[in-house]
């Protein structure tokens, strides 16, 4: 009997095999009927038995082969299936065994009743496994693509909503902080409160346009006329505050107006500049400059210290493969380089321009923002 006969003539007798395999799969959601155990494997199965039946050159045979087959216009039952077992609990390699019990089973029940001796045998097994092995692959992609849009979706939803209560934490400890009588014991406490929530709070927005970012909207910036040279001086007079005993340097070379997001700007150079002042060599000066470069606005902050290496340089900017994975233990100045420069990065490219880095033990480590398409100010 010819393979895709043998499918549809024994179809209960392979569905009963799949479902007993899938109530064998321990998921922390509640248990499947039997329907929802067999979800989409009959219609997979007469899909692959229809493309049994259909005649294939030798260019459509290797394509299959290279993972290259026709490519569906609407959604397959093999995706469905994959979409129902996310929500159902299975994991991906618990999905993948799915298949992987399906073939074994049909091809150890129609081998048992064949004497293996016609030639249609070999080509049916051939046709078999390539069909079972697009489905597998529509499977595992409807799979990643919906786990991954449900983790960015996640992080967005989880970011927005911390920002009320971290909001309603800053605004008790201000007001406990302002409250009289209060002795110095409980103003320390109120004070390392706020100080905690905004640091939270820092952490919850950088995750919220991490979000942005991965949904597809990118980081908003609101361009209003601003000046380049104004906005690093406030950032500078902020981080002299807080780390004094840092040595910060301005040059202003040229005077640099144009429309802006002032407080997004400020975020860019304020994580530069913090980073310059915390993995840079302490005992020296960091120099950020404001300048012309053949009429593109730039602005540079440059600092001495541990040097990137060369392989670190093309993940700078990418969340998914910080710096700090690169060191053990995230020490010097593998420490903090990562979600804040994708940030910036993000932040600057919204404003037309780009951030490069160099760093060498002879010249620093320099970051420069480069506003290259930046919009003169009317």
């Amino acid at each position: 009997m010819r393979l895709h006969d043998f499918i549809e003539n024994s179809m209960e007798r392979i569905l009963q095999a799949w479902e007993d395999f899938a109530r064998s799969v321990e998921t922390k959601q509640p248990d499947l009927d039997a329907t929802g155990l067999r979800n989409h494997a009959e219609k997979i199965l007469r899909t692959i038995a229809a493309d049994m039946r259909k005649g294939q050159t030798t260019r459509e045979q290797a394509e299959k082969a290279q993972g290259q087959g026709p490519l569906n216009t609407s959604e397959t039952a093999a995706q469905t299936h994959a979409l129902t077992r996310l929500v159902a609990g299975f994991s991906l390699d618990q999905m993948v065994s799915e298949y992987r019990a399906l073939r074994s089973s049909v091809l150890s029940h129609w081998l048992a009743q064949e004497v293996f001796e016609e030639e249609h045998h070999v080509r049916d097994m051939i046709r078999f496994n390539e069909a079972i092995d697009q489905a597998l692959v529509e499977s595992i992609a409807a799979y990643g693509s919906a786990l991954e849009s449900t983790r960015k979706m996640l992080l967005a939803v989880l970011s927005h909503d911390l920002r009320s209560p971290l909001g309603a934490v800053l605004m008790a400890g201000g007001l406990i902080l302002r409250q009289e009588g209060l002795d110095e014991k409980g103003r320390e406490l109120a004070a390392q409160v706020c100080t905690s929530a905004r640091r939270a709070n820092n952490m919850v927005n950088d995750l919220l346009d991490l979000a942005r970012c991965n949904i597809g909207t990118g980081i908003p910036v609101q361009l209003e006329p601003a000046e380049l040279n104004e906005i690093c001086r406030s950032v500078i007079e902020e981080l002299r505050i807080a780390f004094p005993d840092a040595r910060i340097v301005l040059s202003e070379q040229a005077v640099i107006p144009g429309l802006f997001d002032p407080a997004r700007m400020a975020q860019v150079f304020s994580n530069l500049i913090r980073n310059a002042i915390c993995h840079g060599d302490p005992a020296l000066p960091i120099h950020v400059k404001v300048f012309d470069h053949q009429g593109d606005p730039c602005v540079s902050v440059h600092n001495w210290g541990e040097v990137i290496p060369p392989e670190a340089m093309p993940h700078l900017f990418k969340p998914e493969g910080r710096y700090s994975s690169y060191a053990a233990g995230d020490r010097g100045v593998s420490a903090g380089l990562g979600l804040g420069l994708f940030i910036a990065a993000e932040i600057v490219a919204s404003h037309g321009g780009k951030i490069q880095v160099s760093s060498s033990g002879e010249d620093g480590t320099v970051f420069e923002v480069i506003m290259i398409h930046a919009s003169s100010a009317p």
